[in-house]
């Protein structure tokens, strides 16, 4: 786990961001899923890190780094720090929100972007349609209305194992973790705090304008229609393709940490021939 005095901090206009920043290379941003932090690459960092520069921040309002005080999207953040660290072109790595961040920063910041990989994410539009989802969301709603952080956090940690499995299914290691991340990004919060992030509209129109590669990579076990998803981004662009990671949903980087590793750094390597 990264000590706390590992981390560094960039002043941005709105409060200081927290960064791990680790390794020499070609850079690589690592952006985490929604109420975790950077820890969630804990496995992915050192493994990284032997070959490239890797650069894991905490998303506003998450981990480490400060709350929102007025609107601010999640490209601005990004491309903030990543001209503090004269970082650009960087490879984006996102899990979930991750991903979405990823994509809209190619779409808005292309200049700063020399490749994408998107894990359980496609663009930051998506909606899920899927009905086992939704009625995982519909509790999570529930539970967050009546101030109950142990039912929402028992509904979100259902994302882990997805709807073919239990969480008896998972290394109970992994909850935990994930569970001690999320509980530090609630207690940053409070229910009637306004959501002052300004979502992107319109992404699926400039996708097919994104001009460097993309990686799709889906656990088998994650919901169909996010699936289908991030394969038709990977579909729609110049550059890209989709892999499937078997016996994981949403958090192969997690539960499928060394599979994720080898797609990861082979991908990172044919980069270097093009």
């Amino acid at each position: 786990m990264t000590a706390p005095s590992d981390l560094r901090f960039f002043p941005s206009a709105d409060g200081d961001l927290a960064y791990l920043d680790t390794g020499t290379g070609d850079p690589v941003v690592l952006l985490h899923s929604g109420f975790a932090d950077h820890r969630v690459f804990d496995a992915q960092v050192p493994a990284l890190a032997a070959e490239h520069r890797v650069i894991a921040p905490d998303v506003r309002g998450h981990g480490a780094s400060a709350n929102a005080t007025g609107p601010f999207r999640w490209a601005d953040d990004l491309a903030g720090l990543l001209r503090h660290l004269d970082a650009g072109p960087a490879v984006l790595v996102g899990v979930s929100m991750g991903g979405a961040i990823a994509t809209d920063t190619v779409l808005e910041y292309p200049e700063l972007v020399r490749a994408v990989v998107v894990c359980g994410a496609a663009t930051s539009d998506f909606q899920y349609t899927d009905p086992w989802v939704r009625r995982v969301q519909a509790e999570q709603a529930a539970a967050l209305g009546t101030g109950d952080v142990e039912g929402w956090l028992t509904a979100f940690l259902r994302h882990v194992p997805g709807k073919h499995r239990t969480a008896a299914d998972v290394d109970p290691d992994i909850l935990g973790r994930l569970r001690e991340m999320v509980l530090g990004t609630l207690a940053k919060h409070t229910p009637d705090e306004e959501d002052h992030h300004v979502p992107m509209t319109d992404t699926w129109a400039r996708v097919p304008g994104i001009g460097v590669p993309v990686l799709a990579v889906n656990g088998a076990l994650d919901a169909p229609d996010l699936i289908a998803e991030a394969e038709r981004l990977a579909g729609a662009v110049r550059d890209g393709r989709s892999l499937i990671i078997d016996g994981t949903a949403h958090y192969p980087n997690l539960e499928r940490p060394e599979e994720l590793n080898k797609i990861l750094l082979d991908f990172l390597r044919s980069l270097r021939s093009r």
